[in-house]
Formats: C-alpha cells, sequence, structure tokens
C-alpha cells in the first residue's frame, strides 16, 4: 500500500494510518503465498520438516493446504528496538520530511504489527545524540504512547541538526541488555564517522546477540540517480546549511559513482555482518516494508 506524503497531515492520526497499512498488507498476504497464513498470524507459524507434527492446526490445512503449527503465548516474546534517525538530513524533501515521514508510517505499522502478534516493542530516535526512547513493552496502552511520540516526532520544527549513526549504535546496543530484534531507519549519512565506524557500531550489536534489520531510506530518483531537470539549483546541505549553486549535469556523473559505490559498500558490509539490509525507496510500497519485517520475524526463534 502507497500513501502520498504530502497528504500524511490531512489523513488523520498515526494510530489511524499505522492500522491502515497493516489490514491492507494482509489483505494482500491472503492474495499471495502466505495465503492462510494471514488468517491467524498472530497465533500461527509454519510447520518445519522434522518438528513434532502434535501441534499442526489442521483446520487450517484444510483451508490452506499448508502446514502450520499453533504458536502459544510464551513464544511470543520477541523484543524490538525501532531506532529512527532523525538527523536534519532525513527532512529532505522539505516540503514532506520525505524520509522522515516514510519512516515514522513505517515505525508504525510495524509497531502495530508487533502489538498485534503479541510481541513488545520500543521506539527510540536519534540525531547526533539519542533524543526519545521508550521501554519496551507489549501493551496496547504502551503501544498508544508510542504513537504519540511517532506524532510529536513527525509534528517537530527542523533544526540543524547532525547525525552521529555510529555512537548511536554503541548506545543502542549496551542499553538493550536482552537480546533484541533492532530495527533502523536510516540514511545512513554520519558526520562525525566514517563507513568503518558505523560498522562498528552494527558490529557492536552483533555482538550483543542482537538481531539487526537496517532500512536504508532514500529518496532514490534523486538521491540514488540524481534525476533534476537541466537548469540551475541551489544544493543546501540540511545538516550544515551550507549552500551551492550548480548545474545537476556538470556533477551527476560523479555524484552517482560516489553514491553507488558507498550504497555497494553498505550492502556488502551489512552481508558480512549477517544483517538484513533494506533499500527503502519513499517513493515505494509500504508492503515492502512490512513484508522485509515479517520474514525476518518468521526466521527469529
Amino acid at each position: 500500500m502507497k500513501i502520498d506524503l504530502n497528504q500524511v497531515k490531512n489523513l488523520g492520526h498515526i494510530d489511524f494510518l499505522a492500522k491502515q497499512l497493516v489490514e491492507g498488507f494482509i489483505t494482500g498476504l491472503h492474495k499471495s503465498p502466505y495465503h492462510g497464513f494471514s488468517v491467524e498470524f498472530a497465533e500461527h507459524q509454519l510447520y518445519n520438516t522434522g518438528e513434532s507434527t502434535r501441534h499442526i492446526d489442521w483446520k487450517v490445512y484444510a483451508k490452506t493446504d499448508r502446514l502450520y503449527t499453533k504458536r502459544y503465548e510464551e513464544e511470543t516474546n520477541l523484543r524490538c528496538q525501532i531506532v529512527i534517525d532523525n538527523s536534519s538530513s532525513m527532512h529532505y524533501p522539505q516540503n514532506t520530511k520525505g524520509k522522515l515521514t516514510f519512516s515514522i508510517l513505517a515505525s508504525a505499522a510495524i509497531a502495530y504489527l508487533l502489538q498485534k502478534q503479541r510481541d513488545a516493542v520500543g521506539i527510540t530516535s536519534f540525531s547526533d545524540q539519542i533524543e526519545v526512547t521508550t521501554p519496551i513493552k507489549s501493551t496496547g496502552t504502551h503501544l498508544n504512547k508510542i504513537f504519540i511520540q511517532l506524532e510529536n516526532l513527525l509534528n517537530q520544527q527542523s533544526n540543524l541538526k547532525k547525525t552521529a549513526v555510529a555512537n548511536i549504535l554503541h548506545e543502542v546496543a549496551e542499553k538493550n541488555h536482552r537480546r533484541s530484534l533492532i530495527i533502523i531507519f536510516s540514511d545512513m549519512f554520519d558526520n562525525e564517522n566514517e563507513l568503518d565506524e558505523i560498522f562498528k557500531g552494527l558490529q557492536h550489536l552483533k555482538h550483543n546477540k542482537h538481531e539487526v534489520l537496517l532500512f536504508h531510506v532514500s529518496d532514490k530518483n534523486t538521491e540514488y540517480t540524481f534525476e533534476f531537470e537541466d537548469r540551475p539549483y541551489e544544493f543546501i546541505d540540511l545538516e550544515s546549511g551550507e549552500k551551492l549553486k550548480l548545474q545537476p549535469h556538470e556533477v551527476k556523473e560523479h555524484y552517482t559513482k560516489q553514491v553507488r559505490e558507498y550504497y555497494q559498500q553498505l550492502a556488502l558490509r551489512c552481508g558480512q555482518l549477517k544483517i538484513d539490509f533494506i533499500e527503502a525507496d519513499i517513493n515505494e510500497d509500504y508492503n515492502d516494508i512490512l513484508n522485509a519485517y515479517l520474514i525476518k520475524r518468521s526466521k527469529l526463534k
């Protein structure tokens, strides 16, 4: 399901939008190879060969021709911390706060999905320091508090805020004392650290036994392929305020080469650390985000 980021403030509250995204996603599952899984996915998981057949739900098998086992409450104790980059570069494009808005809606939908599955969830937002962090809980009341925090984040004024991704990753690794799924929404631009330092932070998360799902958020048309009209532009660094006037075609080849290499290094390093790395284009469907989460969730025991 897609939501026009320009219309987000007119469409209603975060909780309503999150439910809308998840319900649309679940409806889509009925038409996919997951058919049946979505019917009662809070209580069922796919049967793995070699497992005991004692808990197979034969009623679901009769409807779907697929084997699912009943999942009990003590098995649904996943802890998840959703980490959202709120630095100024995430407020691009400025007219919609595009990357941040996309990340907030995706986070709200995942939080709703987690709570629906009786899993525990918390959120953290950061720039060059942690700005907001919540406990990790599974109650409906706590989910409502998360929605309020996300609403506040969406309505925040944009100031010049730099990024320190590497430092934050180390903090998150230390603050989460129990093994958790850490879901990160970030464009992975870091003012203070080189790529090596960022991956030391990710390595710290893995060393502390956390599972990591990284959504690399971008406006792919402009930030990756540099698609601008052939006319003069004034480009503004949202984190420093520095301005530069130029014709896009003068720098496009050099820029796209540098960005492509950076994206490739991100994906490669994440692969080496066995971190799930997902390109999250703000112009694409939220179902891609929820599907990536669901696939990751299904692998966790």
